[in-house]
């Protein structure tokens, strides 16, 4: 297992990037409707998210609607090319078992 990505591969990333994964390319989506789906809290989602960030899978873009504060997420190109290629060696992995 040592070939699967080590960022996405803890379980509250591979969701957060599994579930930006399900949006077209160049879709975002709002924190609060990843937290929401997730149902996670927002520390704990800010803190995956960041390690994601920081990795370059995600682009985080914070903007207001009005006067109130609003982040939005998305998978960069990198990232979506990174969950590929998890989501190909899983199968390759699953593949290889009795």
């Amino acid at each position: 297992m040592d070939e699967l990505d080590p960022v996405i591969h803890t379980a509250a990333r591979l969701r957060i990037t599994a579930t930006l994964a399900a949006i077209a390319s160049g879709d975002r989506m709002s924190f609060p409707r990843l937290q929401e789906l997730l149902d996670m809290t927002a520390g704990n989602l800010s803190t995956h998210v960041r390690k994601l960030e920081d990795a370059g899978y995600v682009t985080v873009t914070k903007t207001h609607q009005g006067r109130t504060p609003v982040t939005y997420l998305e998978l960069s190109k990198t990232g979506r090319r990174a969950f590929e290629d998890y989501t190909e060696t899983l199968r390759s992995v699953l593949g290889e078992l009795p």
